[in-house]
């Protein structure tokens, strides 16, 4: 028999994590943070979260708690992640040593949790091993992991099928169907009408989208979008500041060559954004270092900031803060915490949807007031999703064909449920 347990991420967006048996062994999948309560929780008290127990974090709602799997903690054969989104890797280091298990996950997503690792001051005793797309590796003698191809907001995610002798489990959390990928390939649809001949029992799946009675566009229609407000909106003379999701390499990619267009200079302010671009150039996945100057830290962003105050109009400008959070770039250029010489009609373009959490949502709205009263123009929204929405669900159903469907990211599934 075939157990799953919803450890957590099924009736809300966040803390990810589901473990999946058979007989005596078990599969970690997912093992991340719910990040309004992680920031609530770590905001402002902790210089080293390394003297953090995970039972405060368990406590605070912000990491899975996987307390409701501790008989089965030595069955643990291998902690598994998706892709490198914190919703989805955060909690590695809070809970993974725990586990004398590996972590296995793709180069990327590797390189995210060694630097989430460094930033936090936790070692892992967890060897992590990279295993690319569409290669499988042997657990055991009754378990077999496959990394099938997918799409998404960030490089290098994977649809994650388990094999067992009882049947394969294709965990598929989160991805979207991108025909035309602006980093990497697109989905491996063959693979996936395989397995629906081959026989999937059960399948786990995104439906943070499932109500939208679409298809989700293509990244390559958020570059369009970029570049008919960069390229099609007159900004001579303008500030021009752009800011996004720091781990979709593929949309800053677009907005570097949007940049270049301009004929402006691109720098890169925010440390999340530094971090995410180095973790793409230690495995030669992008090189924004030869395309824009890239400052991470607060005090040299003050320096660079007032190094070319009097030409802003010579350069691009991408920072953090897409959904307003307090201590981001955006933020503090916005409420006078880093000087800038805002003025009537310079550009700010959010290249990203507001999360809709009570947080983000009050953030977002204050960040946008402080911008109205520096007169900024605001392009909002040039986006577009990450995740399936209805028509490709239907179309991952219509491939492989499963017996049972378990939705994450739903409404009426109660979390730490096995079934």
């Amino acid at each position: 028999m075939i157990e799953i347990c919803a450890v957590g991420g099924y009736n809300f967006i966040g803390k990810n994590m589901t473990a999946l048996r058979y007989k005596d062994e078990v599969i970690l999948l997912d093992m991340g943070i719910y990040l309004d309560k992680y920031v609530a929780f770590t905001e402002g008290e902790f210089d080293d979260l390394s003297t953090v127990s995970p039972h405060d974090l368990q406590k605070a709602g912000a990491i899975p708690d996987d307390r409701v799997i501790s008989d089965w903690r030595r069955q643990v054969k291998a902690i598994v992640p998706t892709h490198g989104h914190l919703d989805h890797v955060g909690a590695i280091v809070f809970l993974s040593n725990k586990y004398d298990a590996p972590i296995i996950c793709t180069p990327f997503t590797k390189e995210i949790i060694m630097a989430i690792s460094r930033d936090e001051k936790i070692k892992l005793k967890n060897e992590v091993k990279e295993l690319t797309s569409n290669h499988s590796y042997k657990i055991s003698e009754k378990i077999t992991i496959e990394f099938i191809n997918v799409t998404h907001s960030i490089p290098q995610t994977v649809m994650v099928a388990v094999h067992t002798p009882e049947g394969t489990v294709l965990y598929a959390n989160d991805f979207k169907f991108d025909n035309h990928p602006t980093i990497g390939r697109m989905p491996n649809y063959e693979r996936l009408q395989e397995l629906g001949k081959e026989g999937v029992k059960v399948l786990i799946s995104d439906s943070t989208r499932a109500p939208n009675n679409s298809k989700t566009p293509s990244e390559m229609v958020a570059k369009e979008m970029l570049r008919d407000v960069m390229l099609g909106v007159e900004s001579r003379g303008k500030a021009v500041i752009v800011t996004t999701f720091a781990s979709h390499l593929a949309r800053l990619k677009s907005i570097i060559e949007m940049g270049q267009k301009m004929g402006r200079k691109i720098v890169f302010l925010g440390r999340s954004l530094a971090k995410y671009a180095q973790a793409g150039e230690n495995i030669g996945l992008v090189h924004f270092s030869k395309e824009a100057e890239i400052v991470g830290f607060a005090k040299k962003i003050k320096k660079t900031l007032n190094k070319i105050k009097g030409n802003l109009d010579k350069y691009l400008l991408v920072v953090t803060g897409h959904q307003g959070e307090p201590t981001s770039t955006l933020a503090k250029m916005a409420n006078g915490a880093i000087e800038f010489p805002f003025r009537p009609e310079d550009h700010v373009i959010f290249s990203c949807n507001v999360i809709p959490t009570e947080t983000n949502i009050t953030n977002r709205n204050a960040l946008e007031e402080k911008l109205h009263q520096h007169r900024v123009r605001i392009f909002k929204d040039i986006h577009v999703s990450g995740h399936a929405s209805k028509e490709d669900l239907r179309d991952l159903i219509n491939m492989v064909k499963p017996k049972h469907i378990v939705p994450a990211h739903g409404d009426d599934v109660k979390e730490r449920r096995c079934i």
